[in-house]
């Protein structure tokens, strides 16, 4: 039987950067390497099966727009119809890794394996972290049983769902919080804790076609993030009320709590219709709903997912009854 080929796509990031100097893990260029030029550094990708590369983007992660997210999702769909295309790997920055996964898990929702990857050193430095990494994703991605959305870094499986990143140059940057990892690559064998994430309700069905299909054209939804903190005022959601946001998410203090001042001005940018989301800026837990709660939750998700899911919400022209809403 034919081995199927893993398709990897280049993003860019740190994993693609270089340094003046192999000791220097911090001030490199970001996506300078081109994705054939990493594989072709590590022969052992091949060692299971064939596979085959293209340049999506090449950017810093912390530039990520939305256009390069929708030319993104358009190829993952289109490697993803390919029968003879088993997974896909992507290698991408850290800094916005958790959004570009969670943004493919809502518009792709692959029942194949889509395994993001990436690096804390450059490629250029004297023991870099993403050659192992890749070859880690790879293993994900030709796991017989894997699919949806995950992550692959520092040999720890994490979902799309769940994870972030927590530290600033530690190899291993990212946790799943209290959700826990999916697994860890130990050795080339996936030791899996918890079942692959399965692709959600089709909530964004509109967003998806819109996405597939007008992608030079898409007019992505305006929503920002605000936070809750200490002596807040409101003056943030009135400025961004008048430049015309359509979306607010608000990374609250503990379960979704908010200064009072604060939550008086988005109440009112609520009631002139605009969709107002709480998540908490805690690490760990989630907002847990009250019966009284005068703005809805964000069902778990981190402030920056949060915002992804409030765009797909008004990027499908959604409209939310109130216990399906976010």
């Amino acid at each position: 039987m034919t081995c199927q080929t893993i398709m990897i796509l280049g993003m860019g990031g740190t994993i693609a950067g270089r340094s003046a100097r192999v000791s220097d893990n911090i001030g490199y260029t970001a996506a300078q390497v081109r994705v054939a030029e990493l594989v072709a550094a590590i022969p052992a990708l091949a060692d299971n099966g064939p596979v085959m590369t293209e340049q999506v983007a090449q950017i810093d992660s912390k530039d990520m727009s939305f256009s390069v997210w929708a030319q993104l999702a358009g190829r993952v769909n289109h490697f993803l119809a390919q029968p003879d295309v088993q997974g896909i790997v992507i290698t991408h920055g850290t800094d916005t890794l958790e959004e570009t996964a969670y943004f493919l898990h809502r518009v792709c929702q692959p029942t194949k394996p889509v395994v993001l990857t990436c690096a804390m050193r450059p490629a250029t430095a004297l023991v870099a972290d993403g050659p192992q990494n890749l070859l880690d994703a790879l293993t994900v991605a030709r796991q017989p049983d894997a699919k949806g959305v995950v992550t692959v870094c520092a040999g720890t499986i994490h979902s799309a769902l769940d994870v972030q990143k927590v530290h600033t140059y530690k190899l291993d940057a990212f946790s799943s919080g209290d959700a826990g990892p999916l697994g860890y690559v130990e050795e080339g064998c996936v030791r899996l804790l918890r079942n692959w994430p399965a692709a959600q309700e089709p909530l964004a069905q509109a967003a998806i076609k819109n996405i597939a299909n007008q992608l030079s054209l898409l007019k992505w939804p305006h929503v920002e993030i605000i936070m809750n903190y200490a002596g807040v005022s409101g003056a943030v959601v009135e400025a961004l009320v008048a430049q015309g946001v359509q979306g607010l998410v608000v990374a609250a203090t503990g379960n979704g709590t908010l200064h009072h001042v604060l939550e008086v001005a988005l109440l009112k940018a609520q009631a002139a219709g605009i969709k107002v989301v709480r998540a908490t800026r805690c690490l760990n837990g989630r907002v847990l709903p009250k019966p009284d709660d005068r703005l809805p939750d964000s069902k778990g998700l981190n402030p920056v997912k949060a915002r992804v899911e409030l765009m797909l919400h008004l990027l499908a022209g959604y409209a939310a009854s109130p216990d399906q809403r976010l």
